[in-house]
């Protein structure tokens, strides 16, 4: 039994698996919602607070990767991608563009609710943990660590999804020290990592088409090959003044 009655918004649109999926976890001491397909996952979202959303990725009127892709524009809930797709470029987009987890039909029902404990508990200990500081500032951007939001230094918002934040605030904390990816897959704690799981990559490649003056020769994002990544700036708690510049390491 859950520590307080979280809420699930299982999308599904063969039947049979909604119907099995929405019996298991009532049962777990869940409350549950379900959907067949985007637009009525999308009323559901509108009706209800959902903690976590269990999305099959191939439904009938919307793809399940721009679905989860919009959701991290606005909502901030789990997102576990249910599918019956099983490749590694499949697995690595959807958690590159937000979902907190990627499993494969077919699932063991203990699993998946072993799936979905964990990243329920994982958002509980974010929400609870309020960093230091509200804002850090670097190189003409503040990174809004409460309301996770990246800003430009004219305040136009940058969008960035949840593990192109995580990674970037794991960064920022650890100004000019190198993180190698292990210690980074570590910090963007949402994720389930494989062994081979090229993600932090993927994320440093993002980052730097939105952060970057030139994103193929990064001042920033700097690679330390054999050992990780570094932000190659200075970091302070409090906003430059006027005519400031900070500087980066060689």
């Amino acid at each position: 039994m859950p520590e307080r009655t979280y809420h699930l918004l299982i999308v599904e649109d063969e039947p049979v698996t909604r119907t099995k999926l929405v019996g298991y976890f009532k049962s777990a001491g869940y409350d549950v919602t379900a959907a067949s397909n985007g637009e009525e996952m999308q009323r559901m979202l509108s009706r209800h607070h959902i903690d976590l959303l269990l999305l099959d990725i191939s439904l009938p009127d919307a793809d399940g990767l721009e679905l989860t892709m919009e959701l991290r524009k606005t909502f901030e809930l789990g997102i576990i991608l249910v599918t019956g797709r099983d490749t590694e470029i499949d697995r690595i987009l959807g958690l590159e563009i937000g979902a907190d987890d990627y499993v494969t039909k077919p699932f063991n029902e203990r699993e998946l609710l072993a799936r979905v404990k964990s990243v329920l508990r994982r958002l509980s200990i974010q929400a609870s943990s309020l960093p230091d500081q509200n804002s850090l500032y670097f190189a003409g951007w503040e990174i809004n660590l409460t309301q996770r939001k990246l800003l430009k230094e004219n305040g136009d918002k940058v969008h960035l999804t949840r593990g192109e934040f995580e990674l970037l605030a794991a960064l920022v904390k650890h100004p000019k020290t190198v993180m190698s990816r292990d210690r980074l897959m570590a910090l963007v704690t949402h994720r389930s990592w494989q062994p081979d799981n090229r993600t932090i990559d993927v994320l440093i490649k993002r980052l730097r088409e939105k952060i970057e003056v030139t994103p193929k020769a990064p001042e920033l994002l700097l690679t330390i090959y054999g050992e990780g990544y570094v932000l190659a700036s200075d970091v302070s708690d409090s906003p430059p003044e006027q005519g400031d510049h900070q500087e980066n390491v060689e």
